[in-house]
């Protein structure tokens, strides 16, 4: 066993190692534990076993002393088992009904994934004031890791959760720049969140909002073919079938052997197809009466 705290208080097992650097002390955590108390059959807690685990701030959401030090000895992917003494545990008094006094604990944790938040919790702080003075890396920084906390609950398909992630990294962008340099970084930065804004309203079945940062995006960069693609997979759920060819035969000049703008393109001919199919029917049922008349 490794001895974390030099005095025997958190002792570690590493299971599985991971890759990467160890979770920094502001980090944001996806983990798994679970806590056993005396041995490895009393099992009295047990957290992120579902399929989306959320994510848990240290020194916040995970507040046990000890297991806050083993996570800081981790890296992306590692498993470990931990055994803790009850003065980085659960103390003295323990925790009623399930820890007793002075009881010893034990846990199994997996890190699944972390985001270091520091920079962001900096900057919330500050005023409005404060934050407009910040040299613009420091607020590019800041954007860049609310968009990677965008993608985190993007890619588990909690899209409610990520496009307000990456709506709060654009409210920092708004700032005035004193040079074309900067705001050309500023750009940057929106575009990325524009395009990944046009795709979560469409994982969210919001076709039109979908449509109206696809073409924000465009407005930046005529000729990005992620942003055409986008509007034309908009429009296409729209049933706006000509704006959608318009967008989608743009996108392939611009990449003609994209397999993605291509399918598209081969399912907007089947819709079309279909529609135009269904408006020949409508119009011979509307006009069967006037022939049975006759």
């Amino acid at each position: 066993l490794q001895d974390l705290t030099g005095d025997g208080g958190v002792c570690k097992e590493q299971l599985r190692p991971g890759t990467g650097p160890p979770v920094p002390p502001s980090a944001s955590v996806a983990v798994k534990y679970s806590g056993y108390l005396g041995n490895w059959n009393n099992l009295f807690c047990s957290h992120g076993n579902s399929k989306y685990p959320r994510l848990m701030k240290l020194g916040k959401d995970i507040t046990l002393w000890g297991l806050e030090i083993g996570l800081l000895s981790m890296t992306k992917g590692e498993a470990a088992r931990f055994i803790l003494a009850p003065e980085y545990a659960y103390g003295q008094r323990g925790c009623p009904p399930s820890i007793p006094p002075n009881a010893m604990v034990l846990f199994k944790v997996e890190v699944l994934d972390f985001i270091d938040s520091e920079e962001c919790d900096v900057f919330f702080e500050l005023t409005y004031e404060q934050q407009d003075r910040l040299p613009l890396e420091k607020v590019l920084k800041v954007a860049a890791t609310e968009r990677e906390f965008g993608n985190y609950f993007f890619y588990k398909q909690r899209f409610k959760i990520a496009k307000d992630r990456y709506k709060r990294a654009l409210s920092i962008l708004g700032r005035s720049s004193s040079s074309k340099a900067e705001q050309s970084q500023i750009n940057a930065s929106k575009l990325l969140l524009f395009l990944n804004l046009s795709l979560t309203y469409l994982k969210l079945e919001r076709a039109d909002r979908a449509l109206k940062y696809g073409e924000l995006a465009l407005e930046m960069d005529q000729g990005n073919a992620k942003a055409l693609f986008r509007c034309g997979q908009a429009c296409l759920y729209m049933r706006e079938y000509s704006k959608a060819r318009e967008f989608l035969a743009r996108a392939q000049c611009i990449q003609p052997f994209n397999h993605d703008i291509n399918n598209e393109l081969k399912k907007l001919a089947r819709y079309y197809k279909e529609y135009m199919e269904m408006e020949k029917e409508m119009c011979c049922q509307m006009f069967d009466p006037l022939n049975s008349y006759s």
